[in-house]
């Protein structure tokens, strides 16, 4: 049965009803910063009571599903809705990750960024090049910095956070030194799968540490927005078993070599 009412629009509580369930942020207060942003224009009533159509409440989820999936900011989002709305041919899809080393180019049309804010993210450490290239990690750091972008955070704010990623990047590295060492088959397999669930910890000690202190400061949040989609690989829960059997071989390993 089709969610349309009879009347042939929603109202702005209707509309938070249908999209909460995939977009548990929703709220009133985020469907007028989109309008206020120019990115929907829904009818309004004699009275002034926004009046969404089956058109408003599409482009409304492909504008929360550009933000949640792919990190890009309002701005880049709404142009992109201004060029589907423009006659003629249709314009092209975003580029899909090539995979390998990526060309300044490259990056600027996988990431959705401006060349600008690309010499900014080099020029503080954010990203680093193989050569002349770019290596795959590069997609996410700068999507998510361009993410940031919209809010407001620049690049020079994002130092503390690459220092941060290079110390913890750093000891990861000592912990799995011992095993590195060995010379046993499927030692490097056992340092790459060990240093995969240290991260999973300290990413999620992180999300911890993070939380606490914006409680302290008094912006706790219930549900932080995105942090049911930051669950993806690399991110996943890590069994107690898995995170304890690493530390005893890697315990092993040091007493061996001593």
């Amino acid at each position: 049965m089709s969610s349309q009412p009879a009347r042939g629009y929603f109202s702005i509580s209707e509309v938070l009803a249908q999209l909460r369930a995939e977009f548990p942020d929703i709220s009133v207060s985020k469907i007028r910063f989109l309008e206020t942003e120019g990115l929907i224009a829904p009818a309004r009533s004699p009275a002034g009571y926004r009046r969404f159509g089956a058109a408003d409440v599409d482009r409304l989820r492909h504008i929360l599903t550009a933000q949640r999936d792919q990190y890009l900011p309002l701005r880049v989002i709404r142009e992109r809705l201004e060029e589907v709305a423009r006659p003629g041919p249709p314009p092209q899809a975003q580029p899909e990750h090539p995979g390998g080393l990526l060309t300044r180019r490259e990056l600027v049309d996988v990431a959705g960024l401006s060349d600008g804010l690309l010499t900014e993210l080099e020029s503080f450490g954010l990203l680093r090049k193989v050569g002349r290239h770019y290596g795959a990690d590069a997609v996410e750091v700068a999507r998510t910095a361009a993410a940031l972008a919209a809010y407001g955070v620049e690049a020079r704010h994002l130092r503390a956070v690459r220092a941060a990623a290079d110390r913890e990047a750093s000891m990861i590295e000592s912990v799995v030194a011992p095993i590195q060492r060995q010379r046993a088959a499927g030692a490097r397999e056992l340092a790459g799968r060990t240093a995969a669930d240290i991260a999973a910890l300290v990413l999620r000690l992180h999300d911890a540490l993070v939380d606490g202190a914006l409680a302290e400061a008094g912006l706790a949040v219930a549900d932080p927005p995105g942090r049911a989609d930051a669950e993806a690989p690399g991110r996943q829960e890590v069994p107690a078993p898995m995170a304890e059997e690493p530390a005893r071989r890697v315990r092993g390993a040091s007493g061996a070599s001593a």
